[in-house]
This record gives C-alpha cells, sequence and structure tokens, in this order.
C-alpha cells in the first residue's frame, strides 16, 4: 500500500536554532525550507524534518541512520568540527570509534544537539 510513497522522516528538537546549524552545517544537508515550524532537509530525494517540540529526551537507540561510502572518511569530517563518536560498553571499537559488525558493515555513532543517536554505516554490499 505505502511502498511507492515518498519517506519522510521526522525527528524531534528542542533547540531548533542548534539543530539547524547541525544538520545543515555540520551534517551538509540541504535545507529546503520550512513547513509549520519544522526544518525540512534533503536527504538525497527524502525529507528529513527536524520538528521543534517544548522538551525531549535523549535516545538511548539509534533514531536515524546515514549509508555512507567511507565511514572513516565522514568520522573525520565529523571530528573537524569537534563532534565525537559515541562509544558502547563491551564492544570492540577502533581508536576512531567506528565498529565493525559481524556481517561486516562498519558503522559509528553520533549524537545531534537534542542527544538523538544517528548511525552512520557503510553496508559490506553498497
Amino acid at each position: 500500500m505505502l511502498a511507492t510513497s515518498k519517506l519522510q522522516t521526522i525527528i524531534w528538537t528542542s533547540r531548533l536554532d542548534e539543530s539547524e546549524n547541525f544538520y545543515r552545517n555540520v551534517l551538509g544537508l540541504e535545507l529546503k525550507g520550512k513547513s509549520d515550524g519544522s526544518l525540512v532537509f534533503d536527504v538525497s530525494g527524502n525529507s528529513l524534518f527536524v520538528s521543534p517540540v517544548p522538551s525531549t529526551t535523549p535516545s538511548e537507540h539509534t533514531v536515524l541512520g546515514f549509508s555512507v561510502s567511507d565511514v572513516d572518511n565522514i568520522v573525520s569530517l565529523l571530528a573537524g568540527h569537534g563532534i565525537a563518536t559515541e562509544r558502547f560498553e563491551k564492544f570492540p571499537h577502533a581508536d576512531n570509534g567506528t565498529l565493525t559488525t559481524p556481517d561486516g558493515a562498519r558503522v559509528a555513532w553520533i549524537r545531534d544537539p537534542d542527544g538523538n543517536l544517528l548511525s552512520i554505516v557503510k553496508f559490506p554490499q553498497l
């Protein structure tokens, strides 16, 4: 029923100005405009809505992921913006914070200004 629809992703923020800077200037997403107070970014033809709320709690689990061709390069570029990778106990992270999963995917996690957990991943088949 919805297989041909266009996916729209929504993430909450209580720090709209900081989030605009993060998603636009740090992650390099194109701001398409605003809709009912939400920032609307283009991510490969899909819309990411960063929607304001009075308060929000940092996520414990990944809420948004970016599939990339070179995780190490992205992690290095993010580090240049002062963005550190998240590290989780008992996981064998590399020095730069990346992790190789049993199926060969390479992944790193970062947090946005509200503490939303975002993944950056290179899948072995992509």
